[in-house]
């Protein structure tokens, strides 16, 4: 069983940085991949970024080239760095982890979830 733990959230004005982390326990597979999802009210999760175990990664559309997702060797912390903040970017965020060889920001293929770290920017 895996447990996860969101950090770093918090509240910039549009265009500063965040870093978020995600502390990990229980066992993790080799299989496993992890992903950042974010939810903001009124609207559905989505996913934002994913790695796979063997350092793929995948990124939404609205957040290429300003958010990067990356591990430590021994999947201990999950980060999402996090550049050049727009105010839609505001959510809660929340780590998730899954069973796969690659990545994947579908919601359905992760069952282990963090508790949600939340993200404001000012316009």
């Amino acid at each position: 069983q895996v447990a996860l733990v969101e950090f770093g959230g918090g509240s910039v004005q549009a265009g500063g940085s965040l870093r978020l982390s995600c502390a990990t326990s229980g066992f993790i597979a080799s299989d496993t991949y992890m992903a950042w999802f974010r939810q903001a009210p009124g609207k559905e999760r989505e996913g934002v970024a994913s790695i796979g175990r063997g350092g793929t990664t995948g990124y939404a559309d609205s957040v290429k080239g300003r958010f990067t997702i990356s591990k430590d060797n021994a999947w201990n912390t999950l980060y999402l760095q996090m550049n050049n903040l727009k105010a839609e970017d505001t959510a809660m965020y929340y780590c998730a982890a899954g069973r796969g060889a690659l990545w994947s920001l579908r919601s359905s293929n992760y069952n282990y979830w963090g508790q949600g770290t939340q993200v404001t920017v000012s316009s």
